[in-house]
């Protein structure tokens, strides 16, 4: 069947992509039956010359449902390049049958479906699965018992561990389960109810039991392609995922994108390198070598790294009263600054890591005005700083005998000559009890290069909302020099 002209269209708007190799026909609405008798939906985008078994498959499974811009950029570019394509809709959504259970139903079901393949005249074989965030999740499924078909994966801002994309070191991600609750709601029919994640803040509860599949990737020898973004809700996950998989199998590619930018303003360079894996390792002749490739802040360039994380010097630069910074740690025990937390009226969150629409690098200037918000910053760097890898922060505060429901948010930023500041990476903990002397807040990992003349700044605040939850109590914490941030400067 021709491809409908709005799918065409969708096509021919998506940017940097290659020039056709062949065109493109495509058979809608299959009904590929499970084990358990219910059908899911999927639409086969397949290459119109030559013979079926001359083409590779690829498999896309998701539940975001098979509209244009899936069409496009799944079914018909990739059957365009020379691959079969099958897209298709998870279990309860898109008019697949059966209930939608988020994260429970991935692993049978692409199993069934790869059984389905196999009985099909244009399959010959090899198989390759590719796609992003929950797509990814479901082929994570898969490979948690990879069939003997599946030579390649490309995982794409990718995620294997539902809770710990929930929950951030015991502070719910609010937005980014409003955000991916509506995302899926409009692929299901009738009225939904998303619970269970915020009500569920505890890992070991049985409600996430078997829900995380990063234990897929260890001795897993199928050729997978990472790639995530600096700004990704999920980089953290990603970097996880290729740490486990075996040496040799292994390739990662992080850019200056967030979760939901990297298929717009990266499609070109994500498409490419897709292709690259997947062709290499299905048709030959040569598979590209295990490389690691990362963007260097927002306009400073590409490095190919030799490990990752690769070698480093930490530079420590510690908060002094008065809002300085420096690499030097105040001589004596004292107060640097104290952070006050309203319920009333809760510190805002400005871009990050996040679903939301202004994620990603932003100008933090008004949120630096708040007086809910210390801030301490360095002084113009005298020559350039590259920092790669995690950044590390242990901020000392006053101990206290009083039990305490408290976050801390802690944020790196880089001024710029213009007073501009803008966040390069950040974390956030939940700190109960009398509070400790020493608080740890992981912060996620980075690739930026802090220019000559521009400052180095850290924040430090009671939370960043509606990214993460607000707290129902107001408090204060004492915060006192000691506190420390320690930069990979490679």
């Amino acid at each position: 069947m021709k491809l409908p002209v709005s799918t065409r269209i969708a096509r021919r708007i998506l940017r940097g992509m290659p020039a056709p190799r062949v065109g493109v026909s495509y058979e809608p609405g299959l009904r590929i039956p499970m084990a358990d008798g219910v059908e899911l939906l999927a639409d086969h985008y397949f290459p119109d010359s030559g013979t079926p078994q001359d083409f590779p498959t690829l498999l896309v499974r998701s539940p975001y449902g098979r509209g244009l811009r899936w069409a496009a950029l799944y079914g018909v570019a990739f059957a365009e390049q020379g691959f079969h394509v099958l897209l298709q809709s998870t279990r309860g959504t898109a008019g697949s049958g059966g209930v939608f259970q988020p994260w429970r139903d991935d692993g049978p079901d692409g199993r069934s479906t790869v059984a389905w393949l196999r009985r099909q005249p244009w399959f010959d074989g090899r198989l390759g699965l590719v796609g992003p965030s929950a797509v990814a999740y479901a082929h994570w499924a898969l490979a948690a018992d990879p069939p003997p078909e599946l030579k390649a994966m490309v995982m794409q801002m990718p995620l294997h561990n539902p809770h710990g994309l929930f929950h951030r070191s015991g502070v719910f991600a609010l937005d980014d389960a409003l955000i991916a609750t509506t995302m899926v709601k409009t692929q299901l029919p009738g009225p939904r109810r998303f619970h269970g994640a915020a009500s569920h803040p505890v890992p070991t509860d049985g409600y996430w039991q078997g829900t995380d599949l990063l234990d897929a990737a260890d001795h897993l020898t199928v050729p997978t392609l990472v790639l995530s973004g600096w700004a990704d809700v999920a980089l953290d996950q990603a970097l996880q995922q290729y740490g486990r998989l075996p040496a040799g199998h292994r390739s990662l590619l992080i850019g200056p994108w967030t979760h939901t930018s990297a298929l717009r303003k990266g499609t070109g360079r994500i498409f490419a390198e897709s292709l690259a894996w997947l062709r290499g390792h299905l048709t030959g002749p040569a598979p590209p070598q295990e490389r690691i490739r990362v963007a260097v802040g927002r306009t400073t360039g590409w490095r190919d790294l030799t490990a990752w994380p690769p070698a480093a010097i930490p530079l420590s630069w510690y908060p002094h009263p008065g809002g300085a910074l420096s690499r030097e740690p105040p001589r004596k025990d004292v107060a640097v600054g104290v952070v006050r937390y309203d319920p009333d009226d809760p510190t805002p969150s400005v871009g990050g890591n996040s679903l939301a629409q202004k994620s990603g690098v932003q100008n933090n200037k008004s949120l630096e005005e708040r007086e809910d918000v210390l801030v301490f910053t360095g002084p113009p760097l005298t020559e350039a700083t590259e920092v790669i890898g995690a950044v590390a922060a242990e901020i000392l505060v006053r101990p206290g005998a009083e039990p305490l429901a408290a976050t801390l948010f802690v944020r790196l930023c880089d001024v710029d000559e213009r007073g501009r500041s803008w966040n390069v990476c950040d974390g956030i903990t939940r700190v109960t009890g009398p509070p400790p002397r020493a608080i740890t807040v992981p912060m996620s990992s980075t690739a930026h290069r802090f220019l000559p003349g521009h400052r180095l700044r850290v924040q430090i605040s009671g939370g960043a909302h509606p990214r993460f939850a607000a707290g129902r109590q107001a408090f204060r914490l004492d915060v006192r020099s000691g506190s420390v941030i320690v930069l990979p400067a490679v």
